[in-house]
């Protein structure tokens, strides 16, 4: 047993020595290829903070051109050099963003350049503001002339809804008085008497009527006079209403619709009177094709939009 422990004692120590530098190589290179890598992160952020700086230079280039550029048109000048020069820059950043390989020194060179333009441009803007004689005093004049203008827009703009306002309420009123003169306008029935008329053809005056001896229904009545109500054809609608409340009709007695306040509603019958406006009687005629069930009925009469009378009669 001993003299197997001693046989392998050296290669042991070999593979131990191989092992340590086997160990130590790695760590070598670990340690260099931590270096690198710590190395390119740093030159990766130092090109990022190159190219944000270069971008932020050539943006202020550019509205410094387009504060250029607003003067210049302002003063009445020629401004075709700037806008070409602008329309570089534009092309310059958009190449910026697209270029992977960044220079920094080519694009502090255009920096530059664009800088050196804008020192000039001030020095002819200054002689054009000289030629043209645009003085402080001026500005203020165009300032104060600028809230005069407004000033007088807002006096025409609530002048305007004064007018507006004046214009609705006259509106308002005209309707109301449209209105009131429509009433006063409109046609009166008076003394409606509803007759019954056998089968015989007797007519009967009384309020109360038998059933079996009405044949037909007359109303009459007088339309007096009034100023106001227009000489014309006048077309009168007649509802008669049975003591439940519903109207009798028979279209093949004429009763149909008509509207009233917007809505339709059934008549029993209708009839065209000439309005001549001196207390005229009316005498419209309904043919009773059905017998009436005793009761109170309810007469009321229609025309051009008003309930113009009404009446009763009974029947028992």
């Amino acid at each position: 047993m001993e003299n197997n422990q001693q046989g392998k004692s050296p290669f042991a120590w070999v593979a131990l020595i191989i092992m340590t530098l086997a160990t130590g190589t790695f760590g070598i290179l670990f340690y260099n290829q931590k270096q690198e890598t710590e190395s390119k992160e740093v030159s990766i952020v130092q090109k990022a903070k190159e190219l944000a700086f270069t971008q932020t230079k050539l943006d202020s280039v550019s509205r410094s051109l387009d504060i250029k550029i607003a003067e210049v048109q302002q003063l009445g000048g020629n401004v075709e050099e700037l806008m070409k020069v602008k329309a570089k820059l534009e092309a310059d950043k958009v190449a910026l963003r697209k270029n992977a390989k960044f220079e920094v020194g080519k694009y502090n060179a255009k920096i530059k350049e664009y800088e050196q333009f804008l020192a000039d441009k001030d020095v002819e803007i200054a002689k054009l503001k000289e030629e043209n004689g645009l003085l402080s005093v001026e500005n203020q004049s165009l300032a104060s002339e600028n809230t005069n203008l407004k000033t007088e827009k807002e006096t025409l703009t609530q002048t305007k809804m004064q007018l507006t306002d004046s214009v609705t309420a006259y509106s308002s009123k005209n309707r109301e008085l449209s209105q009131k003169v429509a009433i006063g306008a409109a046609l009166k029935a008076e003394n409606i008497k509803v007759l019954a008329v056998s089968p015989k053809g007797k007519v009967r005056t009384d309020d109360t009527y038998r059933s079996k001896r009405v044949d037909k229904l007359k109303l009459q009545f007088t339309l007096p006079p009034n100023p106001l109500t227009q000489t014309n054809e006048k077309e009168i609608y007649v509802r008669v209403l049975d003591p439940e409340g519903a109207v009798i009709t028979d279209e093949a007695m004429g009763s149909g619709k008509f509207n009233w306040q917007g809505q339709d509603m059934m008549f029993t019958t209708k009839d065209r009177v000439a309005y001549q406006n001196t207390n005229q009687t009316v005498e419209m005629m309904y043919d009773n094709p059905q017998r009436l069930r005793p009761g109170k009925y309810n007469v009321e009469v229609y025309s051009e939009g008003f309930r113009i009378g009404s009446s009763q009669f009974t029947i028992k």
